[in-house]
């Protein structure tokens, strides 16, 4: 993917329209989320999220994303062991017992909100389950460290040290990212680092802060496709994703539900929207 490096510290009213944009974002993703069980098409989630956006008047920063080719689609749609960048298909039927990575970006009035959940289809097994519980959770530690004062480091260590002490692995090849403006700007934040290390944390950057972890191995490779992003194993992956504001009073998630909850969310964790 192309990145835009600049780092652009929002106002408290670029952040209202970013909290607008991740409303909405939520919103979308929650319609493909309700929809989600065996015989539903990739193409039927990202029509839900379309419909939403179509609601709102916005539209997805991912449809036409400069790659090898334009992407086609408003989300990515990525199945068991596809970690990021699967492209919604008819073709694609869904069944009991996978696992199903949406990623949604919405633009409003010029600021993007991103999010992403990872969600099981029907029953799926305890092992699979964890690893669903460990991903969203890694995303809420890394969260937890995006104080004024906190570097870069210090939140991709985070998210390193919760996956890795459970047993799984965070992909070194994908990473999260600055967001507001563009969907991607600085600072880049892995899901891998050092206490300490890396860019300070300042008030009014805005961050989508994405955990991917893999059950066998980090390596990935690219599908015939050249979008859809693999384990190099064939092995189970997870994702989660909220666009966050560094404020003065700690982290705002920007991408949650008028009630306050994340679409997709498994682990009875309580999202903080405001503080």
């Amino acid at each position: 993917m192309v990145w835009d490096r600049q780092i652009n510290l929002k106002t408290p009213e670029e952040l209202e329209k970013m909290r607008t944009a991740g409303r909405i974002n939520a919103e979308a993703l929650a319609a493909a989320h309700a929809i989600l069980r065996p015989g539903v098409t990739t193409a039927d989630l990202n029509a839900a999220a379309e419909e939403v956006m179509k609601k709102y008047g916005v539209y997805s920063p991912f449809k036409n994303y400069p790659g090898p080719y334009p992407y086609p689609a408003s989300t990515t749609v990525s199945v068991n062991e596809e970690l990021v960048h699967g492209i919604p298909s008819k073709k694609r039927k869904l069944k009991e017992g996978d696992i199903v990575s949406v990623d949604c970006g919405t633009v409003f009035e010029g600021y993007v909100g991103d999010s992403a959940f990872t969600a099981g289809v029907g029953e799926v097994s305890p092992e699979t389950q964890r690893l669903l519980e460990v991903t969203e959770m890694a995303l809420y530690v890394g969260i937890a460290k995006m104080v004024i004062g906190n570097r870069v480091g210090d939140v991709s260590a985070a998210v390193q040290e919760y996956a890795e002490s459970r047993g799984f692995f965070v992909t070194r090849e994908y990473t999260g990212h600055g967001v507001g403006r563009r969907m991607h700007e600085g600072p880049q934040v892995p899901n891998y680092g050092t206490p300490g290390r890396g860019m300070p944390l300042r008030a009014g950057m805005t961050i989508a802060l994405e955990p991917m972890l893999l059950v066998g191995t980090a390596l990935t490779k690219t599908l015939a496709d050249e979008w859809t992003v693999v384990s190099a194993d064939g092995s189970l992956t997870a994702h989660f994703e909220h666009s966050v504001a560094v404020t003065e009073q700690g982290p705002v998630i920007l991408t949650l539900l008028p009630d306050g909850r994340a679409p997709g969310q498994i682990t009875g964790h309580i999202p903080h929207s405001s503080v």
